[in-house]
Parts: C-alpha cells; structure tokens; sequence
C-alpha cells in the first residue's frame, strides 16, 4: 500500500529512542568507562607521571595493601562518612520539611541557604582557615577566648572542623532533595491525621518519617559515595593533619600520585575507592528494596 501511494512506511517512536540516549552513552563511555579501565590498567605498571610507562603486575597492588597507613586512611574514610551522614542525614531532613510549608519566607530562607552550595569547597576551605585562625581569626578579632583556640592543629579538633564544613556546604543540597520529598506526600494524609488528633510531631514521626523513606535512600547514597571524593575541601583545611587525623583515600592518592610521582599505586588506591563506592552505593539500594526506583519515579 505505501508503494502504491508513495508515502514512506510509519516508523515506531521506539526504535528512535536508542539514538536520542547514543549522545549520553558516548559521553558516558568516554569520561567513565575509558578512564576508569585506564586507572584500572596503570596499578598494574610503575610510572612516575613523566617517562616511560613500565608494566610491573601486582607490585603497586603489593605496596598499597602491605602498607600500614592503609587502614588508617580507610578508617578516616569511613569516619567522616559515618559521622557526616549522622550530621547531615537529621538536620537536612528537618529543614527540607520545615522549607515545604506554604508561608513566603520560608522560600526566602530556602534560596539564602542554599548559597552555600554555589561556592566552591577550595573557597570555603580558605574561608574557614582564616576565621579559625588562633591568632588573626575571628576569635582574636572579637576576642573571644572559646573561638581563639588551635582548631586545625590539633587531631580532635580538626576532624571536627571537616566534619562542621562538610555540613555547611552540603546540607542545603539535601535540604533540597527532601523538600521535594515532602512536598509530594499527599495532603490528604494530614488532613486524615489532623481529624484523628494527632500534632506536627506525631504527623511528623507517623506520616512524613516514612513516607520519606525512598528518598532518605537517595539522599545517603549522595551522600555517602560523595564523601569518598572529599579531596579539595580537606587538603585546603588540613592538608590531612595533624598527624593524618584527616588523611582520607582520596587525599592519600592526591599525596602518591602527584607528590610522590607514584601513579601505580596512586591508581589501586582510585580502584579501591571505585569498589567502595560501588558496593556502598548497591548496599543501600539493597536496604531500600527493589521498587526504590520505580518509588521515585511516581513521586517525580
């Protein structure tokens, strides 16, 4: 029939959808995969970052696991992302419902606090540098004797430090992901709650808590595979001190690889972070269950 009238046969809308996502998998196979089977394929060589590349098997592989500051740098990782996740996971959860209310200032408030995730982490790390200061910060400057001591020299006190920045920049971000979160819970659910008797609290512990649940998933899964790449915040704030009390993995390859010009195991350090991450990141979609997915697909 359609030779007969000349017209081109109807082609179905889905055999033209694989060439809208060809542009996305291209992007994605030459910025992720490339360079992660690049990374993958160098912690099996020894290479200073200049001359010649020379294929040494599992040398690098040998060097990083038998080294003892290792577990260290793994134990930091693994605190700064437990205790930031305890930080952030409450607080961003209590202002992202508290900035889904209706009332106009509650806007406002969102839009200001989320300047802090327009700037850079190098920018912030600077800033806090010179406000924590012993002797040109802003405890001297006000003389107030609480804020004038040696926050970044000593180990306790400069986990804490990283810990109070992490929060500051990236709480808002999460804020966000949960006010939109909220903001989706249908309202008839409260209205249903509110004819029972029940108050903000027990609307809050009964009805938003779990309805949350999904996104509370989404929002740790940022957040703790994100805190694996803390590099420039830290090295900006600490440099890893005092005594590596803040030396994490990424930093402790930023340190073998371009300090050191040991880009072997510099890359099994990169490998190890990817498989953390990985396993981090299919645990917690494990804890959300299998419909996760399809869970924040309906409420989108």
């Amino acid at each position: 029939m359609s030779s007969l009238t000349g017209r081109r046969p109807h082609r179905e809308p889905r055999s033209i959808l694989p060439w809208l996502a060809a542009p996305a998998l291209v992007v994605f196979v030459g910025f992720a995969v490339v360079p992660l089977v690049g990374v993958f394929a160098l912690s099996f060589t020894t290479w200073d970052g200049i001359g010649a590349i020379h294929p040494s098997g599992l040398t690098s592989w040998r060097a990083v696991l038998t080294d003892s500051g290792l577990p260290h740098a793994l134990w930091v990782t693994f605190l700064v992302m437990a205790v930031s996740w305890a930080v952030q996971t409450p607080l961003s959860i209590l202002l992202g419902t508290f900035m889904a209310g209706r009332q106009r200032y509650r806007a406002v408030l969102g839009v200001v606090y989320f300047v802090p995730l327009m700037l850079s982490s190098a920018a912030i790390a600077i800033a806090y540098k010179a406000l924590l200061d012993p002797n040109f910060g802003l405890g001297a400057g006000l003389k107030i004797q609480a804020l004038s001591k040696d926050w970044l020299g000593r180990p306790g006190l400069a986990f804490g430090v990283v810990i109070f920045v992490v929060s500051w920049q990236f709480i808002p971000f999460h804020s966000l992901i949960y006010q939109g979160g909220v903001q989706q819970i249908p309202k008839s659910l409260y209205e249903a709650a509110q004819l029972d008797g029940a108050g903000r609290i027990r609307q809050f512990l009964s009805i938003t808590l779990p309805q949350l649940k999904y996104t509370i998933i989404t929002s740790s899964t940022l957040m703790v595979v994100g805190s694996l790449t803390f590099f420039d915040l830290i090295f900006v704030l600490t440099e890893g001190g005092p005594a590596d009390a803040t030396r994490v993995l990424a930093l402790d390859m930023y340190k073998r690889g371009f300090q050191a010009s040991l880009m072997g195991p510099a890359s099994v350090i990169a490998v190890i972070l990817v498989l953390v991450g990985l396993a981090l990141a299919l645990l917690l979609r494990r804890l959300g269950g299998r419909d996760a997915g399809a869970s924040q697909l309906e409420g989108a």
